[in-house]
């Protein structure tokens, strides 16, 4: 199995259990062993899920701005676990492929694999969103043929996306491409780093 594939049916698998509860707050039950790749996948896939309703709800225009603020915070964490996540995958792929002999003709790719992994997990619940505004009885038959024009685009982004993640992972793994992992070094949630927070030590 390809490993785009893996990612792919975790991902829509995590998606559609999401949606069997649809609720930002709920307890997901991981059906992975803790610390393989595939506990991982899920977990971002969750988080995922989660900050997407969670964008969602912020924008409703009569918020009631002390939740907002809440939201918002809430938010920032979810991106910060987000961005963890991403780099544990890439350490997943650091370590898989540490012996590779590297040629001396080898590139470095623009985009880590966990990086490109992300995309793919967002576009999982894309094509859930536009599939619910497909099968929608409430709305215009324009609604509905724009909604599947933009799945069909969608859907063609997964294919594309999925072939580049496992031909980068094959050029890796031959030693054309470097496997590198940098940090993202957010400073925002960082009291020593954001102005705003050490400003007011």
């Amino acid at each position: 199995m390809e490993f785009s594939q893996l990612c792919n049916k975790i991902f829509i698998d995590c998606t559609n259990y999401y949606h069997t509860m649809d609720n930002v707050d709920a307890d997901p039950q991981n059906p992975f062993t803790t610390g393989t790749i595939e506990f991982r996948l899920f977990q971002k896939n969750w988080i995922d899920a989660v900050q997407w309703h969670l964008e969602d709800i912020i924008r409703d225009p009569n918020i009631n701005p002390v939740d907002a603020l809440a939201l918002k915070r809430r938010i920032d964490l979810s991106n910060q676990d987000r961005t963890d996540l991403v780099e544990m995958i890439d350490s997943y792929f650091f370590d898989k492929y540490k012996d590779v002999a590297i040629k001396s003709t080898a590139t470095i790719n623009t985009e880590s694999p966990a990086w490109a992994i992300d995309r793919l997990s967002i576009l999982a619940l894309k094509i859930y969103h536009m599939e619910q505004e497909v099968i929608r009885t409430d709305v215009s038959k324009d609604h509905i043929e724009k909604c599947q024009q933009k799945l069909d685009v969608l859907l063609e982004q997964r294919v594309d996306l999925s072939t580049a993640i496992d031909q980068l992972i094959k050029n890796i793994e031959s030693g054309d491409v470097r496997m590198k992992v940098y940090k993202q070094m957010k400073m925002y949630n960082d009291p020593s780093l954001n102005p705003v927070l050490y400003a007011k030590k």
